[in-house]
């Protein structure tokens, strides 16, 4: 064999090892801009070990915004010249960002993967994922009285669009007092989640247009628009966003977005038999829920889990109940 055949054959099999190492790397987006570069060693709760080649580093979890194969494209992340949220989380369990408007099939393409279909025995609704540890948001009524439950999420590819479905999703919380629900799907060693951005109602204004991701009586991945009809709508005593985007069974537990992609509502009910009346829950009790989910942590063992206040016994007899006073020992002896 001559050498420049040898020479070549040295070529071909350092090109496969650098594309084989490349396909192991990740890319580390942080908050401060910077990007690490490496293979994933060891992952912990709240650390990742990366190699660099030449060393370990390791990297806090609450400092990266971005994860993804070194073989990927970037994601579009929110530049600083979007605004900082006015509400930011102070740990960092959800994504929040200020971003510019574009045209809704944009950001159906750029947020849809962060919309999922949740399944139980009996029914299904949608969901949506708030960060890249796996949790998801969606309606308690979607998940009552359940405790199987899978769900689907929806991931673009070169080939199109491919379902993924996912069992044994835990409960993590449940407020059934503004029907929200927090699920957290099992470790994912081989799939890249895709959280969005929690927005706020304070640019929010009568008329302004939305929209609605979600799985309307099973049709999935169903894109509806409309404008907020009012912010304030009351309903036993909770305010809702009401909206004449259309809201049908199995949209519950979906987001409702601006047109920037940012969640301002959780879509979670509609009333049969009337056009254009959808209702939602407001971003700032999903984010008050968020922040507080301990309170209202759900426990297996106890179907009373969080903090909740069951109603006093009612009386057996129907009427005024007897009155009782205190009388003094001289009243007492002055009535015998």
């Amino acid at each position: 064999m001559s050498f420049r055949w040898i020479f070549a054959a040295i070529l071909v099999v350092g090109s496969t090892a650098s594309i084989s190492q490349a396909a192991d790397q990740e890319v580390l987006v942080l908050k401060d801009g910077q990007q690490v570069t490496g293979q994933i060693v060891a992952e912990k709760p709240g650390t990742l070990f990366v190699d660099l080649g030449f060393d370990v580093i390791k990297v806090p979890k609450d400092q990266v915004i971005e994860r993804r194969k070194a073989t990927e494209p970037p994601r579009e992340l929110p530049h600083p010249s979007d605004g900082a949220p006015s509400d930011p989380d102070p740990s960092n369990f959800y994504r929040s960002a200020s971003l510019k408007p574009k045209p809704v099939n944009e950001l159906v393409k750029e947020f849809g993967e962060g919309v999922v279909s949740i399944e139980t025995p009996s029914g299904l609704g949608s969901g949506f994922i708030v960060n890249d540890e796996g949790y998801l948001v969606t309606n308690n009524h979607v998940i009552e009285g359940e405790t199987r439950i899978s769900v689907v999420l929806y991931q673009n590819t070169e080939k199109g669009l491919i379902r993924k479905r996912i069992e044994n999703v835990e409960i993590i919380a449940l407020n059934p007092f503004v029907d929200l629900a927090l699920l957290k799907l099992p470790p994912q060693t081989d799939l890249k989640l895709r959280p969005v951005f929690l927005g706020s109602l304070q640019e929010l204004n009568a008329g302004d247009g939305v929209f609605a991701v979600g799985n309307p009586l099973g049709l999935e991945r169903s894109v509806s628009q409309g404008i907020i009809s009012t912010l304030n709508r009351n309903f036993e005593g909770l305010i809702y966003l009401q909206t004449d985007t259309a809201i049908n069974p199995g949209n519950s537990g979906g987001p409702l977005f601006n047109l920037k992609g940012e969640v301002i509502g959780v879509t979670n009910m509609g009333f049969r038999g009337a056009d254009n009346l959808g209702f939602a829950i407001p971003i700032n009790y999903v984010k008050d829920f968020l922040r507080n989910r301990e309170a209202f942590n759900y426990d297996k063992d106890n179907p009373n889990t969080g903090y909740r206040y069951v109603d006093p016994p009612r009386r057996r007899r129907a009427g005024k109940p007897p009155t009782v006073t205190s009388e003094t020992p001289a009243q007492k002896a002055e009535s015998k």
